[in-house]
């Protein structure tokens, strides 16, 4: 019922997991990783214990061949899972139950493992698997060129409905909640990968948000100014980051930059300039009345 990609970046570590199931809220079934450790995807008639328990095995130093194999001979109903590993050493394996509903298949590559079950055609996992392997990109866009091979070579036989994507660093901090770094799901959509697209293409956009804020703070307009072009590159109709990049530049000293780009939030309705108002009491933007009606008042 499901076309799943786990896989390691050589270049980066980071390591994750996509999917798209025609079944509601896929992701908090097949998707499981963690910083430093490997990833996860359990499918087919899915025991989800394969998820947290193959992390256990692995953080513990256990490859992730031999994780899954000590799992699967413990599991009496093993013939009905769908079950696929990489630790971080890139070492990718599958198990593909002998009852998995068919077309059901795996394979592997370089620090990759595509697996599919309950397919329109048996051609699905050899299509991810060539389409990850000659995208170029992060590993986000690669595993989402994945997703979309499988969808174009015939995808789940009964169609499509939710998707998700995790993807997390190659080594844990002391900083877990920025140890993921992409963490997205669309739980029931008509055609959930492309809103699964439009996210991660949203995330890369607050992501670049908070770069340039960061630059600003430090004074680097070029940075900044490079940085918030990136993020409206990516955020679409959305004007959130919009007001928060025109507020830092105004911030800076950058008035007449921020005016043009606060206009896109403040045109939107008037809650964007109540907001607007509100700052300096709260100590995020200069006690300035007059900047704050020059740049109110537009061009």
């Amino acid at each position: 019922m499901t076309y799943s990609i786990v896989a390691r970046d050589d270049e980066t570590g980071q390591m994750g997991v996509a999917v798209q199931s025609h079944f509601f809220s896929v992701g908090p079934i097949v998707s499981w990783a963690e910083p430093g450790v490997g990833a996860v995807a359990t499918q087919g008639h899915v025991d989800m214990s394969y998820g947290p328990k193959g992390l256990e095995l692995m953080r513990g130093g256990t490859p992730a061949g031999r994780a899954l194999g000590v799992l699967v001979f413990a599991d009496k109903e093993a013939d009905h899972r769908q079950v696929a590993m990489v630790d971080a050493m890139g070492r990718a394996v599958a198990h593909t139950g002998e009852k998995c509903i068919a077309e059901a298949g795996d394979r592997q590559g370089d620090g990759v493992s595509v697996q599919a079950n309950m397919m329109r055609n048996a051609t699905v996992p050899d299509a991810m698997l060539q389409a990850y392997e000659k995208t170029a990109g992060d590993l986000a866009e690669r595993m989402l060129v994945a997703l979309d091979a499988a969808e174009a070579e015939g995808g789940d036989i009964r169609g499509r409905q939710s998707a998700a994507i995790l993807i997390v660093k190659g080594r844990a901090s002391d900083k877990p909640w920025e140890d993921r770094i992409v963490d997205l799901r669309v739980e029931d959509h008509a055609q959930p990968l492309e809103e699964l697209r439009r996210l991660v293409m949203m995330r890369r956009g607050y992501d670049a948000v908070e770069r340039a804020e960061q630059a600003a703070l430090a004074g680097d307009m070029e940075t900044a100014a490079r940085e918030y072009e990136r993020a409206e590159e990516n955020v679409g109709e959305n004007v959130e980051a919009s007001f928060w990049a025109g507020v830092s530049l105004a911030a800076a000293g950058q008035e007449e930059q921020a005016r043009a780009i606060l206009q896109k939030s403040l045109s939107r309705h008037d809650g964007w300039a109540d907001l607007l108002r509100r700052l300096p009491a709260a100590g995020l933007f200069p006690d300035d009345p007059a900047l704050i009606e020059r740049l109110l008042a537009g061009d």
